[in-house]
């Protein structure tokens, strides 16, 4: 399918890897011209040089810390009119509520929900201007249904996707779209830590684990960054644009709900 969006411009916030990494790459087959952005040099050099070699696209690469206000205006200064927005950022590691003091809370609403709402508030009116526009944020499913450990990263996502909820149709009659990905175990560094650590306090091999966690999920698997990506450029196409406010989860079944 032509998604209809090649020539346009996309910024990928933490996209040297997983989930972000996908979306670039997805992006950048579907023609668009991608921001892909890491936090060293070495790191984003080697995602543009990856991303050059497989598709045609102008890949550019940006070393920053996207929950900085430097980070950000790295960004914007890359891309200053973007048409497509993917926000998303690595969430404070897995730890135990009583053990969160002020600062790494205060820390993981900026990372997770602070940081995607001011790349909003910089790019949102200049699209609604200009009539096209998708921004996709990257959350999880931990908005939906609690993962141990992951409580402040679910509260900072959750705050997000309410927050955005009155945002967006601000923005719909201009043909800019706001919805939210949210991912269940996908296999990433992030999941295949979460897994090494069970098994390791589990005193148990590592696939073990891992395949008990498969076996969970209906799908009988872990979701691949590459089926995330295409499901996210499909949500930047213009056959998406009678798509917006929605939360799209990806998680081969494993979140049991009607609604």
């Amino acid at each position: 399918m032509d998604l209809g969006i090649s020539g346009r411009k996309a910024i990928v916030c933490a996209s040297s890897e997983g989930l972000g990494k996908g979306v670039a790459m997805a992006l950048a087959g579907a023609g668009c011209s991608v921001i892909v952005n890491a936090r060293t040099e070495a790191t984003v050099k080697a995602t543009v040089a990856e991303l050059e070699t497989l598709t045609d696209s102008t890949i550019t690469g940006v070393a920053a810390d996207v929950g900085t206000p430097e980070g950000q205006r790295a960004l914007l200064a890359a891309c200053p009119a973007p048409d497509i927005l993917i926000n998303n950022n690595g969430g404070p590691p897995r730890k135990d509520f009583r053990d969160l003091d002020r600062q790494a809370m205060l820390d993981g609403v900026t990372q997770n929900l602070v940081t995607p709402i001011e790349m909003i508030q910089a790019v949102a009116d200049g699209m609604a201007e200009r009539g096209f526009g998708r921004i996709v944020n990257i959350t999880s499913l931990s908005v939906l249904m609690p993962i141990e450990g992951l409580d402040l990263s679910s509260a900072a996502r959750a705050g997000l996707t309410a927050f955005l909820a009155g945002v967006r149709g601000q923005f719909a009659a201009s043909n800019v779209t706001i919805n939210n990905l949210l991912p269940g175990k996908m296999d990433t560094k992030r999941l295949q830590g979460g897994l090494a650590a069970a098994a390791k306090a589990k005193g148990v091999d590592y696939n073990v684990v891992a395949e008990a966690q498969k076996a969970e999920i209906p799908a009988q698997r872990f979701g691949t960054a590459e089926e995330f990506g295409q499901t996210c450029a499909f949500l930047c196409s213009v056959h998406a644009g009678y798509i917006t406010g929605q939360n799209i989860l990806m998680d081969g079944g494993l979140f049991d709900h009607s609604f």
